[in-house]
């Protein structure tokens, strides 16, 4: 039996908006939604005869729990190196991994993490992605993504070297956004793993990754503007999806 571990991190000294994992957003604290699609992704994946455990890595009590109102318990305390303005998330996703896969005598196949600040996925955006990272042998993770609003073959730019701007993709340039290659951005919604992916020395994102992109409104929430947004949408039921 195929073994996955999903990870929530939600580190307790958010800078950009305090206290933003616990922060309330259309009736439920924002990792409450979190919480509520990896039990859900759980249900579904456990009919599918896989053995899944859902792990939280935090430095804060604060969190803790909060994620026990959702039913998440927690003996699991991110180090303080693991949750500092410059430590690499991947670094605590491997950590806790490695923690879990101790703590219960067993190896997993693949790691999920479910990013707490970009709740706008849907149970069948879960499904279709770990589809998409399991039929292909060679890929080592897969992200989710959404269409760029901005292409840097056509209208990004950038400084040059000589002191002035010029498109990102200057030598590429192309004069037609329709002409311009697709690109995408990173929505930060969820990241899967293969196992073998955090046995490498340096964990780099985009080796052999695949993407995923979302068929519907994506965004992570950075700032205070990005909840009062959210929140509107929730409130007069303006989302395209069931959130």
């Amino acid at each position: 039996m195929k073994k996955i571990l999903i990870t929530i991190c939600a580190r307790g000294g958010s800078k950009g908006i305090p206290g933003k994992n616990i922060k309330m957003l259309g009736g439920r604290h924002l990792i409450g939604y979190s919480i509520k699609h990896s039990q859900l992704f759980k249900k579904w994946l456990e009919e599918n005869n896989y053995l899944v455990l859902i792990e939280l890595s935090t430095d804060s009590e604060d969190i803790k729990k909060t994620a026990e109102i959702y039913g998440l318990e927690s003996s699991y305390m991110r180090p303080a190196f693991l949750a500092n303005d410059t430590a690499g998330k991947l670094d605590a996703i491997k950590d806790i991994c490695i923690t879990t896969e101790g703590k219960n005598q067993m190896t997993f196949d693949y790691i999920i993490d479910l990013d707490v600040s970009a709740p706008m996925r849907s149970i069948e955006d879960l499904i279709k992605g770990f589809s998409l990272l399991i039929s292909d042998e060679n890929c080592t993770n897969l992200f989710s993504v959404s269409l760029a609003n901005k292409n840097p073959y056509f209208n990004m730019v950038e400084k040059s070297e000589k002191g002035y701007y010029v498109l990102s993709k200057e030598k590429n340039q192309i004069l037609s956004r329709q002409k311009a290659p697709l690109v995408y951005e990173m929505n930060a919604s969820f990241y899967f793993y293969k196992r073998a992916f955090f046995n490498e020395e340096k964990l780099y994102l985009f080796d052999k990754a695949l993407i995923y992109e979302m068929p519907h409104e994506s965004f992570d929430l950075d700032h205070e503007i990005d909840f009062m947004f959210l929140e509107f949408l929730i409130k007069n039921d303006k989302l395209s999806f069931k959130l």
